[in-house]
Parts: structure tokens; sequence; C-alpha cells
């Protein structure tokens, strides 16, 4: 990968915050939030995490990442943060997502080799067009093989 995709777009995605789906994930984190557990209370909010779940939601196309060559036995998942204007999205509320390549940068590995790190960034807007929240995820290309 070279820094020439900095800047490359995906097709903007659209993701609904379901309770249901809120309250799945809540308890697959393990929340002992009784916000997102209670039975017969719907919950007003989603935990700060649950964006991440908009990956299921989002097609090839909408990857700023689709054609471009990766070998994924070197793919690691770096990071990833979530930052917001005001509260999580409640349950109920449509997003229009759309991701794009941040940065590309490298960095000697400790065990010898390059690493290419790649940062996208995912903005998730309401249907007014206001930012919601924003995904920050690093993903990581090692030179070689884990284990090599």
């Amino acid at each position: 990968m070279d820094k020439s995709i900095e800047g490359r777009h995906g097709k903007p995605f659209r993701v609904v915050v379901e309770e249901g789906k809120v309250r799945e994930f809540a308890r697959a984190v393990k929340s002992s939030n009784p916000a997102y557990l209670a039975d017969g209370q719907p919950p007003t909010t989603s935990p700060v995490t649950f964006l991440a779940s908009s990956a299921f939601w989002q097609g090839p196309d909408s990857s700023p990442l689709s054609g471009v060559e990766l070998n994924w036995a070197r793919i690691l998942h770096g990071e990833q943060e979530f930052t917001f204007p005001g509260p999580p999205p409640a349950p109920g509320t449509e997003l229009t997502a759309q991701a794009r390549v941040d940065r590309v940068f490298e960095k000697e590995g400790k065990r010898g080799g390059t690493m290419t790190f790649v940062d996208v960034v995912t903005e998730y807007r309401d249907g007014t067009g206001a930012l919601v929240a924003e995904s920050r995820s690093t993903m990581i290309e090692t030179s070689q093989a884990p284990g090599s």
C-alpha cells in the first residue's frame, strides 16, 4: 500500500440503530448498564462502541480499501476509537456512514520488517446531515506473517 490511497472514500451506506441490536450488542460486551438491558424499557442511547457493528452494514463498495491489494494473513487491527459531538445515537436513529482513508504511514517493526499503518475514518451523519459520531480505526499490514 502506498500513500496514494489517502483521501479515498467508499460509497455512503445506511446504518439503522435498532433497539434489539443495541440490547444484543450490550449483552455481547457484557454491559451491566440497566439502560440497555431492562425489559420493558427501550434504551434511550446506544453503547459507545455500538457503531463497530456497522461493519456488518458496509458492503464492499462502501470500503475505501475496495480493490486495494492486501495480504489478509498479515493484517492486524491496531486501534479503534469513537468520538461523539453529543450523546451516542439512540435506537430508532437512521444514519448515513461514509469511510475514507485518512492516513497511510510506515514504521520499522521491532522484529524486523516494515509495518504499514492505514487510518480509516468513518463519519456517521443523521437525516439532517449533522455529524453524530466518528470512528477512527487503524489497520496494520506487517511485512511478515505472524509467527515467521
